[in-house]
C-alpha cells in the first residue's frame, strides 16, 4: 500500500505561553540543501511543494550552533540507517513472499 505524500504545519497559540510552529513532511519528495547565504552564514533547509524549514545562524558561527549542526548531521544519520533497515527488510520480505 502507497500513501500519498503529505506535510503538517501546526501553530499553537496559548495565553502566557510561548508560540508554537511544528512542520511535519512525510514524503519522498523532501528536498534538503545546504549553502551559504548572502551574508556568509551557514543555511540548511528542508523543503517539500508544501513548506519549507531554513536553519541559519544569528551571527558569526558559535560553539552553540556547532553543536546545532552535529545534531543535525547524527539526526539525519540515524534517519539514513533506519530507512536502509527498514528498507532491506521489507525487500526480503517481499523477496520471500515472491518465492512462495
Amino acid at each position: 500500500m502507497t500513501l500519498s505524500p503529505y506535510t503538517y504545519v501546526t501553530v499553537s497559540i496559548r495565553p502566557d505561553q510561548p508560540s508554537r510552529i511544528s512542520v511535519a513532511f512525510n514524503s519522498a519528495q523532501l528536498r534538503a540543501r545546504a549553502w551559504l547565504g548572502d551574508s556568509g552564514k551557514p543555511c540548511f533547509d528542508l523543503e517539500t511543494s508544501d513548506a519549507s524549514v531554513t536553519v541559519s545562524t544569528v551571527g558569526p558561527v558559535t560553539d552553540d550552533d556547532l553543536t546545532v549542526a552535529r545534531e543535525i548531521f547524527n539526526a539525519a544519520a540515524r534517519y539514513l540507517a533506519d530507512c536502509e533497515r527498514l528498507h532491506s527488510e521489507q525487500s526480503a520480505k517481499a523477496t520471500a513472499g515472491e518465492a512462495a
